[in-house]
């Protein structure tokens, strides 16, 4: 009998111990509706090997399994922290809010940088004619060395994925003035590469075009502090696909080619809250 009143004291009591006012402090939930960010990092990079086909007035040939790597600049201080100079290196921009507790719809511009690499052999296969230089011929998959007088071709300035992303974040630990919390999701959007590209011996063509488009997914870990402030480590896993690549100054000449890419980041950013939804509890 005692244990039954027991019982039934506690039921009536929890619900009204839960009611009442909490002694805590503000609660600190970063990852809630009304938050946006401002983040800038610097990314490494990673391409699968790519068929790359080039055509123009009097040729049309494709290269097989391309090789590429990044091309991370060196770090200096008066390079990575200069506003006049840090955007040569590889890096991240990005611009979020949380429409949603643990939801955010961001943008952003992830600048890479793609070279393809110098004196590989790979397989040619099509044909060249009239270009005057020792390269007019028929190729049924022959082994040719990319040499930079036949050709250099980079997106060095670069490899510029502007896109969209929704992602899901989920707070993992959570203390006084530090909040841990994994965030993952996808996007999408298109390639604007400046192209730094040599052909067959004309000029190099180095302009902005729209090429193509992409599509990624994307997870992080991010580690906010002081209330403001994070730093969050984020790994891209995506695909690339730019049918319309300019090579030179006449606009005859294009190439195309789709891979897939991995880019590792690490940035910097500050969040703040536009609305007061968690307010101190007296």
């Amino acid at each position: 009998m005692k244990f039954h009143v027991l019982l039934i004291a506690l039921a009536t009591a929890m619900p009204i111990a839960m009611a009442q006012p909490s002694q805590r402090a503000e609660i600190w939930k970063p990852n809630k509706k009304g938050s946006f960010y401002l983040y800038w990092g610097w990314n490494r990079d990673a391409y699968t090997k790519s068929d790359i086909t080039f055509w123009g007035k009097d040729y049309e040939f494709k290269l097989d399994n391309v090789v590429a790597k990044d091309r991370q600049s060196l770090y200096r201080s008066n390079l990575y922290l200069n506003p006049a100079t840090m955007t040569i290196p590889q890096y991240n921009l990005r611009f979020g809010y949380f429409f949603k507790d643990k939801y955010e719809i961001s943008i952003g511009a992830d600048h890479m940088k793609y070279v393809m690499k110098n004196s590989q052999t790979v397989n040619m296969d099509g044909h060249i004619e009239n270009s005057g230089t020792p390269y007019d011929g028929q190729y049924n998959n022959q082994p040719m060395v990319m040499d930079t007088a036949f050709l250099m071709f980079e997106h060095t300035d670069g490899l510029n994925y502007l896109n969209a992303e929704v992602r899901r974040s989920d707070a993992l630990i959570s203390v006084k003035y530090f909040n841990l919390s994994a965030n993952y999701g996808g996007g999408f959007g298109v390639l604007v590469p400046r192209t730094n590209t040599t052909l067959m011996g004309n000029r190099r063509h180095d302009e902005f075009h729209l090429a193509g488009y992409g599509i990624g997914l994307a997870g992080a870990l991010k580690l906010n502090f002081f209330k403001y402030f994070f730093i969050q480590g984020e790994a891209k896993y995506g695909f690339i696909h730019m049918p319309d690549i300019r090579t030179t100054y006449d606009k005859a000449d294009r190439a195309k080619q789709h891979f897939f890419f991995m880019q590792y980041n690490v940035v910097l950013g500050a969040q703040f809250q536009l609305t007061n939804r968690v307010k101190k509890e007296k």
